[in-house]
């Protein structure tokens, strides 16, 4: 059996050279948090919502499960956006988890001023709120609760009706968009 591993001296190198001297503190600036986080991969979804104006709907990848019972799930949407504002004032919104098949999607939905449902003829939901079509999965929910957060506002969603399909998911890391892979095989060991 092989082990593939990443030499110690690799990673200390690159933590050394983003890290502070010991004992001092430094901030963190916008472009090493965007960095640093960025190593974490997401899979990429589209919040849609609906209110007196019409559909509204922007790409987000800060989401997540926060309870099973009651189903509620997070997700950060960008300070001041038209969809973050119809979300808020409407009270309700979907969740369409894309495949990887919907990259053109994603970049719609991510373009800033856009009207992003131009062209299309939006399918809607029970909640009166537009889907993805053929989106891995749809969340439909309400606004529980929402609050400020640095340039975001977070919205705490109770989850009323889902759907899936099979296929494979887009995923975000470092920046990009990516292919998610099911691993096989032995873990790698972190004492080794």
């Amino acid at each position: 059996m092989s082990r593939r591993s990443w030499p110690a001296t690799t990673w200390m190198a690159e933590r050394d050279r983003h890290a502070a001297p010991a004992g001092i503190a430094t901030p963190v600036d916008a472009a090493a948090m965007r960095r640093t986080i960025g190593r974490f991969a997401t899979g990429v979804a589209v919040v849609t919502t609906h209110d007196g104006q019409g559909p509204h709907g922007m790409t987000v990848n800060s989401l997540t499960s926060v309870s099973l019972d009651p189903p509620l799930l997070l997700v950060c949407l960008t300070t001041g956006a038209r969809t973050t504002d119809a979300v808020v004032t409407s009270g309700r919104f979907a969740v369409n988890v894309l495949s990887d098949r919907q990259l053109e999607i994603a970049l719609r939905f991510a373009r800033r001023g856009a009207d992003h449902f131009e062209g299309l003829a939006p399918a809607y939901g029970a909640h009166r709120v537009p889907v993805v079509p053929d989106a891995l999965a749809h969340l439909e929910c309400t606004a529980e609760r929402h609050f400020e957060a640095g340039d975001h506002v977070v919205v705490i969603g109770r989850v009323h009706g889902v759907c899936d399909r099979a296929g494979e998911p887009l995923a975000f890391l470092g920046g990009r968009f990516a292919d998610l892979t099911e691993r096989g095989g032995e873990p790698a060991l972190w004492f080794a």
